[in-house]
């Protein structure tokens, strides 16, 4: 079986030299760090034992070729190089693979390809990428499968079959959308709080940040669950997602936070992967994590907007995805002094206005189009969530891409 594995940070370099350690036919697409594993390979840190792994390396699609599988490790914020980078690998037979967090990835892939060809994978293993070509596995690993179109397969189980060998354990499911809420009650707490508690516990809990607040530490998985305070609004969170999943029409049972739970308290001091692109100043995935909460959170039924993902969200546009607005005094410029002039203003909440008003909350994605991505500042106000500012489209970042690690998983992260 020939693999091509596009986006080589944490994730997709290490379930591809797992595959590629089982004699398998990986190719890796790279930038960054071509030449240093051209020239040595790439090495996997594990307390599993260590190895080094030999893929076959490209730095363009097209000197790869078409593929029986396409494995999928990049940040979201490159989702917009899909129709650039996939194409020359992907024919008729090809199964394409995202390994990616949050929400839409799937969507997005089948306005390329056929859906038929797509399947999700939802990873819990902890990873960071610690060098050129050098990853760190620090927990975890296991593999949750699933078709986007239909339920499992012949072809489900084959390439779960294909993991298994690998010593990766994978896990064919039949509801791909319920998995993926699922990991979300993961990703949004220990993501978002981690990012936001930089700011103090504080501003996360008022949901505003004081004209002269400055950045702390982001929080680790250990110094979240370590703080009753902190623990406290993860749990919170992890409810409200459950809520949100369920009012989609999913069942998620309350044990899912509880598992999720157990399995952190095993991780130490574990840096999401949210949090390292932030220490990074590098672009977040807003789009696919929190903004999909902002979405869901509109839902009649569910608590206000001053529920405690809606002040993480707006805690962290605060920071503006790493890079600090500073003002004269040093300190962080308030989100509601972002406004610029003439920028659309939504109220959400008990009252919703313009386009796109669907089950009695308003749609961001209809309403603001590929303009909601990332430097949306926005504030509270009332019992309304109030989106002010400049609906620009996001700069795209070059593919291949390795801006970040794609690190830890736990529905991706712990990843």
């Amino acid at each position: 079986m020939k693999i091509a594995v596009v986006g080589c940070g944490a994730l997709g370099s290490y379930y591809g030299a797992k595959l590629c350690r089982d004699a398998r036919e990986v190719h890796f697409l790279l930038r960054s760090d071509f030449e240093v594993v051209s020239r040595g390979g790439v090495f996997i840190q594990s307390a599993d034992g260590p190895f080094r792994a030999y893929p076959r390396c490209a730095n363009v699609p097209e000197a790869i070729g078409t593929c029986d599988l396409v494995l999928l490790g990049l940040k979201t914020t490159a989702n917009n190089q899909f129709a650039k980078l996939l194409p020359p690998m992907v024919g008729p037979a090809t199964a394409i693979l995202t390994l990616q967090n949050g929400l839409g990835n799937e969507e997005q892939l089948a306005r390329i390809f056929p859906p038929a060809q797509i399947l999700g994978g939802l990873c819990f293993v902890c990873l960071n990428r610690v060098a050129p070509g050098v990853i760190h596995h620090i927990d975890h690993g296991a593999i949750m499968l699933g078709e986007f179109q239909g339920g499992p397969g012949p072809r489900t189980h084959a390439l779960a079959s294909l993991f298994r060998q690998a010593g990766v354990p994978c896990e064919v499911i039949e509801n791909l959308a319920r998995a993926h809420w699922e990991k979300l009650v993961w990703n949004i707490p220990f993501n978002g709080l981690g990012v936001a508690g930089a700011a103090g516990f504080d501003a996360v809990s008022n949901g505003a940040l004081s004209a002269d607040a400055n950045r702390g530490p982001c929080l680790t998985t250990d110094q979240l669950l370590g703080d009753p305070r902190w623990e406290r609004l993860v749990r919170e969170l992890m409810s409200e997602v459950i809520a949100a999943g369920r009012a989609q029409g999913l069942s998620i049972a309350d044990s899912v936070a509880d598992a999720h739970l157990a399995r952190t308290r095993t991780m130490g001091a574990y840096k999401a992967s949210t949090l390292i692109d932030f220490e990074r100043r590098q672009p977040l995935e807003l789009e696919s994590l929190d903004l999909a909460a902002v979405e869901f959170s509109v839902i009649p039924g569910l608590p206000s907007c001053r529920s405690p993902e809606r002040r993480t969200i707006h805690v962290r546009r605060g920071f503006r995805d790493g890079k600090e607005r500073r003002g004269s005094g040093g300190g962080l410029e308030r989100p509601g002094r972002l406004k610029q002039k003439g920028a659309p203003s939504f109220r959400i909440g008990r009252v919703a206005a313009g386009p796109g008003r669907f089950g009695g909350g308003l749609d961001l994605k209809t309403a603001f189009g590929d303009g909601v991505q990332q430097g949306i500042p926005f504030g509270l106000q009332g019992s309304g969530l109030r989106l002010s500012g400049a609906l620009r489209r996001p700069r795209a970042h070059p593919a291949g891409a390795q801006r970040s690690d794609r690190g830890n998983h736990l529905g991706g992260n712990p990843r």
